[in-house]
């Protein structure tokens, strides 16, 4: 089927062959007669395309023919390439004195030799074209009509909706999180697989179990990861740590490393871990490798992972419980499912007849989702009776059942694609199976390598839209997840999407010349026939002399994986080596100061992404780039962008969020086609002013302006008539985040003029130190779609109406705004009843507020009198650091996530733990807490979602644990509460058994940082009263002498920098669940309580560091040898010669402090020069 991607090539070569700038060059050099024969000629073939296609699948001629016909149509593109480029050429030469600058020192081409040459490559190519027309006209080929499509312009992000498409599956859903829960008592992590065929819904079904909220709340930690056919236990132990961190994991590729790592972030937490799409069917590499790491040493009760495969092999291997096996859907879920997609389109009227022949259809698909949805896509596209009947009459397939009889429903599928969306499709293939591909980024290759079309009435960008919305509507793209403002600055939207297996098997199967590192190693041939690859930098270097000399690549993609090493100047060998000279597109992101020569010498480059990089100047050679339309410097340490980018006319989108060493922009930026800056810096140079962008009307996504100290007064920016932007930043520093602003005298004129247009969705200011607001920010009509807030350091500002007056603001950040009294003003409202409170922010979820020393209420009426009780309805999230005089906290019906935090010794809080029924963590810093519960107890609520709990002040300790302060109800309050870390608290000077009793489900204690807590008391006989307590952490407790006997649930112990602490206690012979011992720093400890090792016969992992004596009798030879040796895992610091030295002499200290006699001291100066015992202990 790879024949149905030459009639779009051939179509956009015709196109090329008619352009204006074309023309222009041929005619100036006297060869517009061979173009207009190149244009007529392939005008002509174009018309038998689609017969020709029907005609390959049986004749071989033909099928040949068409190899050559494309191969020939690549030629031609390339060398109208080439007069398209002079033009541009000409007219950048024309327009100053820069561009004639860079070509004077760059000697790109000769000009009569280039015009010799491209004239010659355009008679060579025609002569080609001649030789193939007349092999075609011996094939009797037919004039076919291509079927025009009916464009649905549709909003993909509520289209695709996560639940909206899911049918039949709520049965499954519930066996399975019911079997998930029921597995709460299992000591040992549980195996679940998930089996069906390819394309029934595996991974859904996984999807809608993970974000079930009664799972959510079960597990602790939740992890997904897409194996696929990658097994390897390095690879999976290494994204399951990644997962679990969300960070990279910089460890080498050494198992053992890798496998403390993993028990050092899961411990033993109850975890969920989804493996989808698993292949292996090796007994060992689960067996030997993965299961010990995965199931026996991390995870506390309950945990689980679950296994999606295709497999009924895989299942038997993996699976501890029964696999479920999920069945097609029934005719009526079928039909609801196809329906959905079939008739959305309003052209297509859902009637009687068109019900019967899809009912046809929906039978042929058998109860399989991806079958339905795609042939359910496809169908919305027709409208008339007999379009369906053809469809209905085909014989999908002849075979019985599997992969093959979906994968025929899908070429069906993609035969009546647009030709458009056939190349767009075919493209993804580039990418490997569960590659996250991002929207814009695949938009804009499909742009660089012309298989988007510009229209009258939609521009690149916009019909790039159209294609991946049509794609995703019917299936071919999936899994569209958005991630709003997720970037570090907090104004990006990544829009990411995936394909199904079955669909990435399709689009390899459709494609040629796509091919991975992987087969071309394996198959060890040559790539002249690859035009479009992606490789990570390790592979680089790999397959380097089979690079060597091509020319046919026009996509090189070599993104930064977390397992890759940088792109050193030592594989950039590889790159200079290269051809590239048909290059449309290339991606090298984190890489070395060297720019690849050959991009000083392409002409077609239209894509370059060099993101991460480590230089600090472009060459001015790139603004030789003209057909450049997308240029990607994302976070580098990037200065200066080069003097000519003005230029540059086609360039479309220039990302540099993240280049924060930007010192200003290039002169006379104002690009008339320019649809992305995401930065522009300031600067009083001319030409470099914020002025350069008043003519750039079409400016979308995001904008940050930095350097507004810099604009000179009058200035016109015209921010207002930029309608596609959907965020604003202003900013009065270099970079977000800085605390170094330029004072200027006309700051408020300088934002007053800078009013933006009245959709905006996400503003942010920065270091604007005015004593008023403009005039836009108070209209109450302005911000009716604004969804997210953030000023920082504005210090001068006492009101800030546009928080208020936004209805649809769901996030809010306030940091160091130090005139701030009132969050909210002049709200117009009767005075409320004593039982009831105002809501305010009805769509707000997250809000942060940081260092707002003036801040004491949270709203006021219109006379300027507080409002006593504020409801937020929807808020989730909410940090206050540092606001000494804010005395109460909001109600929340869905808080989940609170914070409050405090350096002074100033001010009390008020807070009603029974206004947050939902609240799951909760953080109380250093501030004293005057109430914890409504007095009125018919409105308490159980706070039985309350999960976390994190004490750092003795005030809250004290609110909450001490007996003569206990409110009654408290404890039933806490009964839920898993995790607990206290910290910073010195009034705790004896473990707090009384205090602990109200927390029955305690799973994990950690005392921390400053206490004087001793241990002493007679509470050391009894044993902790936190029956289900699996995991103790004392870190930093200098005072701590003793603790007391632990319950035998207990899996794992560290204590670290306690200096003081010189036992473990006697009673540990009891922990008989005990896997994990870490001790740290606690030199006092010298000796293990008599026969403790011997008593723990769960124990896997034990670390010793900064102990010196109990390290020596681990050593060889010493009392504890032959014990540990029997442990699985051991980390035990090995004993260098200073370790020794510094051991003795702090020795010989305590002893001369303590009145020793000479020959005792005489004794000890001699032991300081003993060598120490030799032997380590390996990790």
């Amino acid at each position: 089927m790879a024949e149905a991607l030459i009639f779009p090539l051939v179509r956009g070569v015709v196109g090329k062959a008619g352009d204006a700038l074309v023309k222009r060059v041929t005619r100036m050099w006297g060869v517009d007669d061979d173009r207009d024969k190149l244009e007529r000629r392939l005008a002509y073939v174009q018309s038998l395309l689609a017969d020709a296609e029907v005609k390959s699948e049986t004749n071989h001629a033909v099928r040949t023919w068409m190899k050559a016909l494309k191969a020939a149509a690549y030629r031609a593109d390339d060398v109208l390439d080439d007069f398209q480029y002079e033009a541009l050429r000409l007219e950048a030469q024309s327009r100053g004195s820069m561009a004639s600058k860079v070509l004077s020192c760059f000697n790109f081409q000769n000009k009569l030799v280039f015009r010799h040459k491209a004239s010659k490559e355009l008679k060579s190519v025609l002569d080609k074209i001649d030789e193939l027309v007349e092999e075609m006209n011996k094939f009797g080929l037919l004039v076919r009509e291509e079927v025009p499509q009916v464009l649905l312009h549709r909003q993909t992000h509520s289209a695709l909706n996560e639940s909206a498409d899911i049918f039949g599956r709520d049965d499954d859903r519930e066996v399975v999180v019911k079997l998930l829960l029921d597995q709460r008592d299992q000591r040992q992590v549980q195996v679940l697989p998930i089996i069906g065929m390819g394309g029934l819904g595996k991974t859904t079904l996984a999807k809608m179990v993970y974000n079930n909220p009664r799972v959510q709340k079960h597990f602790e930690m939740q992890m997904w990861c897409c194996v696929s056919e990658n097994f390897e236990a390095n690879a999976v132990v290494r994204s399951v740590i990644e997962l679990a961190t969300n960070e990279t994991c910089d460890l080498r590729d050494n198992i053992e490393l890798l496998r403390g790592r993993l028990q050092e972030v899961i411990g033993r937490k109850r975890f969920l871990l989804i493996l989808d799409d698993v292949w292996n069917e090796e007994q060992h590499k689960w067996e030997e490798d993965l299961k010990p790491l995965l199931c026996s040493s991390i995870g506390g009760s309950g945990s689980m992972i679950v296994v999606t495969s295709q497999s009924r092999q895989v299942a038997s291997i993996m699976g501890t419980l029964p696999p479920h096996e999920l069945q097609i859907l029934s005719a009526d879920d079928s039909w609801e499912l196809f329906s959905k997609k079939a008739f959305i389109n309003k052209g297509v009227q859902e009637q009687t007849k068109l019900v019967s022949i899809g009912k046809r259809i929906v039978r042929k698909c058998k109860g399989l989702p991806l079958a339905l949805k795609t042939m359910g896509g496809l169908m919305s596209s027709k409208q008339l009776v007999q379009e369906w009947e053809a469809i209905a009459n085909i014989n999908i397939s002849d075979t019985s059942r599997g992969k093959d009889e979906v994968m025929s429903i899908l070429k069906l599928s993609f035969t009546h694609l647009s030709s458009e969306m056939k190349q767009c499709f075919a493209f993804c293939a580039v990418f490997p199976k569960d590659y996250e591909m991002e929207k814009e980024k695949l938009i804009q290759l499909w742009m660089a390598n012309g298989f988007i079309i510009k229209e009258e009435t939609m521009d690149l960008t916009d019909k790039g839209e159209f294609v991946f919305n049509e794609l995703a509507w019917r299936s071919f793209l999936q899994d569209v997840n958005v991630n709003q403002f997720a970037s570090n600055d907090g104004f990006c939207e990544v829009v990411g999407c995936m394909m199904h297996d079955l669909m990435h098997d399709l689009a390899r199967y459709v494609a040629d010349g796509y091919s991975s590192a992987e087969e071309l190693n394996r198959e060890k041939e040559s790539i002249k026939d690859v035009r479009h690859m992606l490789l990570s930098s390790n592979e680089l270097e790999e397959i380097g002399r089979l690079l060597k000399g091509t020319s046919s690549l026009r996509t090189l993609l070599i993104p930064f994986f977390f397992s890759d090493t940088l792109l050193t100047p030592s594989k950039h060998k590889y790159l200079n080596g290269l051809k590239l000279v048909s290059l449309r597109a290339l991606s090298r992101e984190n890489s070395s100061s060297t720019i690849p020569r050959q991009l000083v010498n392409t002409t077609h480059l239209r894509y370059l992404d060099l993101s991460g990089s480590n230089f600090v100047r472009l060459p001015d050679s790139v603004c030789l780039l003209y057909n450049l339309q997308t240029l990607r410097l994302e976070n580098s340490f990037l200065e200066y962008l080069p003097e000519g980018l003005a230029t540059m006319r086609k360039l479309i989108h220039i990302y540099l969020s993240g280049c924060y060493d930007l010192k200003r922009m290039p002169p006379n930026l104002s690009l008339p086609n320019l649809r992305t800056l995401t930065n522009f810096v300031v600067h009083t140079r001319d030409g470099c002013g914020i002025e350069e962008l008043k003519d750039m009307r079409h400016l979308g996504n995001s904008l940050e302006l930095y350097n507004l100290g810099k604009v000179k007064s009058g200035s016109v920016v015209n921010l207002y008539e930029k309608k596609n932007l959907s965020g604003l930043r202003l900013s009065w520093g270099p970079f977000p985040g800085s605390s170094i602003f330029r004072v200027s005298n006309n700051e408020e004129q300088v934002l007053e003029s800078l009013e933006p247009h009245h959709e905006l969705k996400v503003f942010g200011l920065n270091g604007y130190s005015g004593l008023t607001i403009p005039k836009w920010m108070r209209d109450p009509q302005r911000f009716q779609c604004i969804m997210e807030l953030e000023f920082y350091c504005c210090s001068r500002c006492k009101d800030l109406p546009i928080i208020w007056l936004s209805s649809s603001l769901e996030k809010l950040t306030l940091h160091r705004m130090k005139s701030l009294t009132t969050l909210c003003k002049s709200i117009d409202v009767e005075a409320a009843e004593d039982n009831s409170s105002l809501q305010i922010f009805p769509k707000l979820k997250i809000l942060k507020l940081v260092y707002l020393p003036e801040l004491e209420r949270w709203a006021e009426n219109s006379c300027g009198e507080p409002i006593g009780l504020v409801m937020f309805p929807q808020l989730e999230t909410l940090s206050i650091i540092w606001c000494p005089k804010l005395g109460n906290l909001p109600h929340g019906p869905v808080l989940t996530y609170l914070h409050f935090d405090e350096e002074s010794a100033g001010g009390s809080m008020s807070i009603a733990l029974g206004s947050w029924p939902s609240l799951v963590h909760l953080i109380v810093g250093t501030r004293k807490v005057t109430s914890i519960l409504p007095k009125d107890k018919k409105s308490q609520r159980s706070l039985e979602n309350l999960q976390f709990l994190e004490v750092a002040s003795d005030e809250f300790f004290a609110t909450v644990f001490n007996s003569s302060q206990l409110q009654p109800g408290l404890r039933d309050h806490l009964t839920f509460v898993e995790y607990l870390e206290i910290q910073n608290c010195n009034s705790i000077v004896s473990w707090p058994s009384q205090e602990l009793r109200c927390l029955p489900r305690l799973r994990y204690l950690q005392i921390m940082y400053r206490n004087k807590l001793e241990g002493k008391g007679s509470s050391l006989e009894e044993i902790l009263p936190l029956p289900q307590l699996e995991k103790l952490q004392i870190v930093r407790c200098d005072c701590l002498l003793e603790i007391p006997k632990l319950p035998s649930s207990l899996v794992e112990i560290k204590i670290w920098d306690c200096r003081n602490f010189v036992a473990l206690p006697d009673g540990m012979d009891g922990l008989t669940s005990l896997e994990r011992l870490s001790i740290d720093s606690c030199q006092g400890i010298k000796k293990f309580p008599q026969g403790l090792l011997q008593r723990l016969p769960a124990l896997k992992y034990l670390r010793l560091w900064g102990c010196f004596e109990l390290q020596r009798c681990c050593m060889q030879g010493g009392e504890y040898f032959d014990l540990v040796s029997s442990i699985r895992e051991r980390d035990i610091q090995a004993i260098s010669i200073v370790t020794t030295f510094v051991v003795k002499a702090k020795s010989l200290k305590n002893r001369l402090a303590s009145g020793c006699t000479a020959s005792q001291r005489q004794r000890e100066r001699q032991n300081t020069s003993e060598q120490p015992l030799q032997g380590t202990m390996e990790t």
